[in-house]
């Protein structure tokens, strides 16, 4: 059995963070669970095509239309409850007059959700409830795994080292997000715009798009997942020697960058493609989640590297 998961809940861990980790849970659980049904429910409108018959085309628009109206009320509760952190976290940004990650987000639900319920009750025009529910799960799930990181660190000489490491790291990353947050909101707003003007009926799925893309949830995440990374290395592998503790902190400023540029490089990527009609809400989402995974997983090999010397120790001891 390894000595090490984020998963493990620390033993001294207070009754409030407790709370509030159970709290992210039920959120995350719900949200997938809702996204997971209104998937379903959205299937048929990904088979619509104007070449169909007229008939198999009018029962399925009669199919669609009462399948709009259940995806509806499944993704209610995802905004009401499990987006609560969103809402929280982008009101906080806004009275302090700052764009922060939340706002953006909250932004691209709400382009997203309210045109949905529009068209829903008019019975006509897309919806996006599958991109709604989607996107709220797939932030959570990046989110609950950045809280379990963050809550498993243990304290001591080398774990305070990484922490100070981080609030340098910190502070760049911040100022990175900031200016691509403020340059994508500008972009989702400007091509926006454009495609309502020229294309009123595809503006909406464009913006969408665009304010999914303009979540910096893998550049949130660059130095989180590598401070929690070097932690967990860390702790299964203690640092020795200042030398050591010196070229785990190396490799994690190393590995934060990395995942700041390549996410900032992610972005630039997809950005145009979704602003000229390419990407549609629910891949802007699983592009998204893709990026995040991508982040985690680069700082995840500085843990792999740890436990892979602390095995060797073990096994040769003498060495």
């Amino acid at each position: 059995m390894r000595p090490y998961s984020i998963f493990s809940i620390p033993d001294d861990l207070s009754a409030t963070d407790r709370l509030h980790r159970r709290r992210m849970l039920a959120r995350l659980g719900l949200a997938w669970l809702m996204m997971m049904q209104v998937m379903t429910l959205a299937f048929p409108g990904y088979l619509r095509s104007e070449a169909m018959q007229p008939d198999t085309l009018e029962t399925l628009d009669k199919a669609i239309y009462l399948m709009n109206w259940a995806a509806l009320l499944l993704t209610v509760p995802v905004m009401m409850y499990c987006a609560i952190p969103i809402w929280s976290g982008a009101w906080k940004s806004l009275r302090q007059a700052k764009v922060g990650m939340d706002v953006p987000v909250a932004l691209g639900i709400i382009v997203a959700f309210v045109p949905s319920v529009y068209a829903t009750w008019v019975g006509q025009g897309e919806v996006y409830f599958d991109s709604v529910t989607m996107f709220v799960a797939f932030l959570l799930t990046a989110r609950y795994l950045e809280l379990c990181a963050r809550q498993s660190i243990t304290r001591g000489k080398a774990h305070e080292y990484i922490e100070t490491l981080r609030t340098t790291l910190t502070q760049h990353s911040n100022q990175l997000a900031f200016w691509f947050v403020s340059i994508q909101v500008v972009l989702a707003i400007l091509f926006g715009v454009a495609w309502f003007y020229y294309r009123p009926d595809h503006a909406i799925a464009v913006v969408v798009a665009l304010f999914v893309m303009s979540c910096p949830c893998a550049l949130s995440m660059a130095v989180p997942t590598a401070v929690a990374s070097a932690h967990a290395g860390i702790s299964v592998k203690p640092t020795e020697t200042q030398t050591d503790l010196q070229i785990v902190a190396d490799r994690t400023s190393s590995i934060s960058k990395q995942n700041l540029y390549g996410s900032i490089a992610w972005h630039l990527l997809m950005t145009p493609l979704a602003a000229i009609g390419l990407i549609a809400p629910w891949v802007a989402a699983i592009s998204m989640l893709l990026s995040s995974l991508l982040v985690a997983y680069n700082s995840w090999r500085l843990y792999r590297q740890r436990l892979t010397q602390a095995a060797q120790l073990a096994a040769n001891p003498t060495v």
